[in-house]
């Protein structure tokens, strides 16, 4: 299973299936360049792996020592 916090952002944990960047990598544009932003398809199945692994409640949230996965971060709002 992707390990969510263990990158620079949440959905470099899984692979692009747009650029095929690997996990942990940059999405890259055709020519090759480093894209601006993630692609679409990576990040949905980033949320789609992400609600699997930890359930659809859960939120990660972005706090001094990096990135922390709270598991009943959305039922607090």
């Amino acid at each position: 299973m992707p390990d969510f916090t263990a990158h620079e952002h949440p959905v470099l944990a899984v692979a692009c299936p747009t650029c095929r960047a690997k996990a942990g990598a940059w999405c890259r544009r055709p020519s090759g360049h480093v894209a601006s932003d993630l692609h679409k398809t990576r990040r949905i199945e980033a949320d789609r792996l992400f609600i699997e692994q930890h359930g659809e409640l859960a939120a990660i949230i972005r706090a001094a020592p990096g990135w922390l996965i709270d598991p009943r971060g959305r039922a607090r709002d």
